[in-house]
């Protein structure tokens, strides 16, 4: 998975759970509300709300799972290659060692 693609699904999902804390809050503010039209709508929000945040469970699990296994193989990489790893790295501290001494 690319990491703009990964930075789109962590900001669709912070998106969408102001989404549904909103419509919690809107919910809880009509709860006076009476009539029967009102009822129905609040009761068909309720629902929709209830899928909602099964769903972006779901996909804060999906994450989750990706990025567990993500570390899984970054992790197997160096154990297998430890001697490139320690050179990626001091190259890597090389280079932001000269970056911040230009300053």
């Amino acid at each position: 998975m690319s990491e703009l693609s990964q930075v789109t699904k962590e900001k669709l999902i912070a998106d969408f759970r102001v989404v549904v804390a909103d419509a919690e809050e809107m919910l809880r503010a009509t709860a006076g509300q009476a009539g029967e039209k009102m009822g129905e709508l609040r009761s068909k929000a309720q629902d929709h709300l209830n899928t909602a945040k099964a769903k972006l469970a779901e996909a804060e699990a999906a994450l989750v799972d990706k990025a567990k296994q993500v570390g899984r193989a970054a992790d197997d990489y160096v154990q297998d290659n430890p001697w490139a790893s320690v050179g990626v790295a001091a190259g890597i501290g090389f280079l932001v060692g000269l970056l911040i001494g230009r300053r």
